[in-house]
């Protein structure tokens, strides 16, 4: 494990070039494409599938009316205006200008608490809840405009303290209903686990409590606000570390449970709403994936990689601004240990890739060769936590995930990418695509992910969660913000980055 210790001001000037990271979902309103009547298939996170509107003209945009985009941010403006102005590729230009602002205009909810505090709720888009991942990720790219926008520094501050708010109430829960909405969507409260009236869903994800720590540390190491860090962030930690070691099982299988009456295999759990046994070795279970999809082996290896990361930004926060040493050792032995398992356990030696990160253990010597789109996954640990992963053991996994032998990565006419059980054979993920241009350093390699992103969008100017191999109009979720967002943010980073001219020569 490498652990590298990168200044303050590198670190915001690596975010400020990069771009930032994800989002979840996002509404097209009157400009999305028409759809079929939103049937829910048991679980309301797989869409539909909609009929592509296509569009010929790539002048006119497709956002929202200004009246109707939620919240608006001179310095995102600023920034579409600038990166349309450079981009000669006329339809890379309007989708640019489409994606970025799509979280902001679709799905942000910002207002201040009965304390006169920033709050922001952030829908996930076609669902009215806020997802701990998908809200992280979709504001994530605007951090590195926070300095030039107070606007948009509170709204992410505000973000930030609804985040910890939300681990207060049931670190658990993936997903929270928004305390002002007059009509919550109380659906999943049949679910057999512990379910209360704030919470939307409560699936068990490593990642929803480890997006609130990355959101939180990247936004003091951009603007230096120290505000965020109160009693809510102390009481977040403590219920982290608590959850987390609960989760290695240790002392027995801990408080958690969750069952749900549906026709889906992945989206309850087996043994009674515990999950696949696993031997406690010091890793931490994951019950269900990004996805939402439940684990086979419930050591889900990128999010624990996640977990490392995540703790140790969490100590470095303690240390450095709460002056709580003592809960800063917590969180940094509890990351070693983690660190320490991933070594001994997550490691395969594949006959044909030589040592690759599995993607799922059980710590009784079993492994799950594969990767899902969502992230965090094995493609994109060099993205989201590049600091605490092997490289050679990575540069084979990414190779392996990229190929037939990953039995989600799907490869037809109209492009190829990783998808995942969460909506089935054949569909990529234009999120896959967009981590592997993330993580290349082939312009080559990279030239060609932009290109299957443009061609993939069925004409409508905005990603999708999923695209047919075989038929980019045969796609699902037409409004999903942190693909747009994600999008958005590439796009920036390479124009950052001096690629320009590769993103120009695209036809």
């Amino acid at each position: 494990m490498k652990n590298k210790n990168i200044s303050r001001a590198c670190l915001a000037a690596a975010l400020v070039m990069a771009g930032t990271v994800s989002a979840h979902a996002s509404a097209l309103r009157s400009s999305a494409p028409e759809t079929e009547a939103a049937v829910m298939i048991m679980d309301n996170t797989r869409m539909a599938r909609p009929k592509a509107k296509i569009v010929k003209e790539y002048a006119p945009t497709n956002r929202p009316a200004e009246s109707e985009r939620l919240f608006r941010s001179e310095a995102v403006e600023a920034e579409i205006a600038r990166i349309k102005g450079v981009l000669s590729n006329a339809k890379l230009a309007w989708m640019f200008e489409n994606c970025f602002p799509n979280t902001l205009d679709t799905t942000v909810r910002y207002r201040k608490d009965d304390n006169g505090r920033d709050d922001t709720v952030v829908y996930t888009g076609d669902i009215h809840a806020m997802w701990l991942r998908d809200s992280g990720a979709q504001v994530w790219p605007y951090l590195q405009l926070a300095n030039k926008d107070e606007h948009l520094r509170s709204m992410l501050a505000g973000v930030i303290r609804r985040q910890f708010k939300c681990i207060e109430l049931d670190p658990y829960a993936n997903a929270f209903l928004d305390p002002y909405d007059p009509n919550p969507d109380h659906q999943w409260m049949s679910d057999q686990t512990e379910m209360r009236p704030e919470l939307h869903e409560r699936k068990w994800e490593i990642d929803s409590l480890c997006y609130p720590i990355r959101l939180a540390y990247y936004y003091w190491m951009v603007t230096g606000d120290e505000s965020v860090f109160g009693e809510d962030w102390l009481s977040a930690v403590a219920n982290i570390l608590k959850t987390f070691r609960e989760q290695q099982r240790k002392d027995g299988n801990g408080p958690y449970t969750f069952l749900r009456k549906t026709d889906r295999q992945f989206d309850t759990l087996s043994n009674n709403g515990l999950g696949a046994p696993v031997k406690p070795v010091g890793l931490i279970v994951s019950s269900f994936r990004p996805s939402d999809d439940a684990t086979v082996l419930q050591f889900l290896v990128p999010s624990n990689f996640f977990a490392v990361s995540s703790l140790r930004k969490a100590a470095e926060i303690l240390t450095k601004v709460n002056k709580n040493e003592a809960l800063a050792a917590e969180c940094t032995a509890l990351a070693d240990e983690v660190a320490a398992a991933l070594d001994k356990y997550a490691v395969y030696n594949h006959p044909e890739f030589g040592p690759i990160y599995a993607f799922e253990v059980d710590g009784f010597g079993n492994s799950l060769l594969m990767d899902d789109a969502n992230v965090p996954s094995l493609l994109a640990l060099k993205y989201l936590t590049p600091e605490v992963i092997d490289d050679g053991i990575y540069a084979n996994t990414r190779r392996f995930v990229w190929s037939d032998s990953n039995p989600y990565f799907f490869r037809g006419k109209a492009g190829e990418g990783i998808g995942g059980p969460h909506i089935g054979y054949d569909m990529a993920w234009p999120m896959s695509i967009m981590m592997k241009a993330f993580t290349s350093q082939d312009d080559q390699e990279i030239k060609e992910c932009i290109k299957m992103l443009i061609n993939t969008d069925a004409g409508t100017g905005f990603m999708h969660e999923s695209f047919h191999k075989d038929d980019p109009a045969n796609f699902t979720r037409a409004w999903f913000a942190w693909q747009n967002t994600l999008f958005g943010e590439l796009i920036l980073k390479l124009v950052n980055e001096g690629k320009l001219e590769l993103l120009n020569n695209i036809k």
